[in-house]
């Protein structure tokens, strides 16, 4: 281990943060503790503080440490999944209770409070959060959390998270962040007021789409007891050889996400200038909604966006005509990939919610790879002109 006062910068947190090598052997990576169970000397005896790999396991704990650092909290919790962060951060929550939702969320948060959630009485709004005024009239005494994306998913909306987060706390509740569009290396919102924040690890922390992982940061030290008990009493922790894989990916998380930014801005800006494109989402161009407020919290824009083409493209021709770019589900890896939100990451929310919040039939959303922009683009161009009725 190294003393956590040797660095003062992220590029080098990634790298050395958390709990960083293995005091046993020297070795400068975190082993692969494949372990279920640990052996104890005796009734009462454990030989060390680890007891059983669902409470805790010494891989995933240099994860926790890890992300906890990063995001300039105390704890971490590493969970099997993205949605299984998110479904231990419901549990803080009982019947009667609302949360807050931003109007354009993820599909799986949006279905797992509206399938799963509501059934035992936990209750949503669905809210815009950029809008603070509107924030604040819908803040009721029922309502137990504010539940944020931003830049949200899909339409790269952007909310003022230190004022969300101040108007919370003036009504005794939570904010909840999800982080995973910008990754700590852009932005960081428990330094911005929040009390939670979540990742899909899938993304851009995994960044290489070869493993499904989710993450939570606190600051708090009484949400971190009431987080890991649910963690241990729930179950969905991360193994340790995904944990491996997170930490290892990080390390080059600060590289990769400077080569992603870079070429989503150049796409954004020949999105904007090509005439068959109707509109474009992302909040590094100047004059996106809020802008500003992106460059107040965050480093820059991100490598997400989205775009509309004019009603006389042809969508599916599209679709098909991309020969670098893949259509699928997710985001963050290295290689660039492509969706249609209606139909994919947004299919679980109903189109008359889809349609009040401006996800339409026609939207594509970009993840941004660090491949060569020139041939990113002459995909998109080619794909874009192959698409015209």
């Amino acid at each position: 281990m190294k003393s956590l006062a040797s660095y003062k910068h992220i590029e080098s947190a990634v790298i050395h943060g958390g709990i960083y090598g293995d005091y046993a052997t020297g070795a400068v990576n975190t082993p692969i503790y494949q372990t279920s169970t640990y052996e104890q000397d005796g009734l009462g005896k454990p030989r060390s503080k680890w007891e059983y790999s669902r409470t805790g396991n010494p891989t995933r704990a240099a994860l926790e440490a890890l992300i906890a650092e990063l995001e300039g909290g105390t704890h971490g919790f590493a969970f099997s999944s993205g949605m299984a962060a998110i479904d231990a951060v419901l549990h803080l929550f009982r019947a009667g209770d609302t949360v807050i939702i931003s109007s354009n969320v993820y599909g799986g948060t949006f279905r797992i409070l509206d399938k799963i959630y509501k059934q035992f009485g936990l209750n949503y709004k669905i809210v815009d959060t950029c809008d603070l005024e509107t924030l604040k009239n819908a803040i009721s005494p029922d309502v137990k959390a504010l539940l944020l994306e931003s830049p949200a998913n899909p339409l790269l909306t952007v909310t003022d998270i230190a004022a969300a987060a101040r108007l919370a706390k003036e009504n005794g509740i939570l904010t909840i962040v999800d982080n995973t569009f910008m990754t700590p290396y852009l932005q960081r919102p428990l330094e911005l007021g929040a009390d939670i924040v979540v990742h899909s690890a899938t993304k851009y922390l995994g960044g290489h789409s070869d493993l499904i992982a989710g993450l939570v940061a606190v600051k708090d030290e009484i949400l971190a007891q009431r987080l890991h008990f649910i963690q241990n009493a729930v179950g969905a922790v991360a193994g340790p050889f995904d944990s491996f894989l997170l930490i290892r990916s990080i390390k080059t998380l600060a590289v990769r996400m400077e080569a992603h930014v870079a070429n989503a801005e150049k796409i954004a800006k020949a999105l904007q200038n090509n005439p068959a494109v109707k509109k474009v989402y992302y909040p590094g161009l100047p004059d996106a909604q809020g802008a500003e407020i992106q460059k107040k919290q965050a480093k820059n824009g991100g490598a997400m966006i989205s775009f509309e083409l004019l009603d006389n493209y042809d969508i599916k021709k599209f679709f098909e005509g991309l020969r670098l770019i893949a259509l699928a589900e997710s985001l963050g890896g290295v290689e660039s990939l492509v969706c249609h939100p209606a139909s994919m990451t947004h299919a679980s929310i109903p189109e008359e919610i889809r349609r009040q919040v401006g996800i339409t039939d026609t939207l594509v959303r970009l993840s941004v790879g660090i491949e060569n922009a020139d041939d990113l683009l002459d995909d998109l161009l080619s794909a874009i002109d192959g698409a015209k009725k």
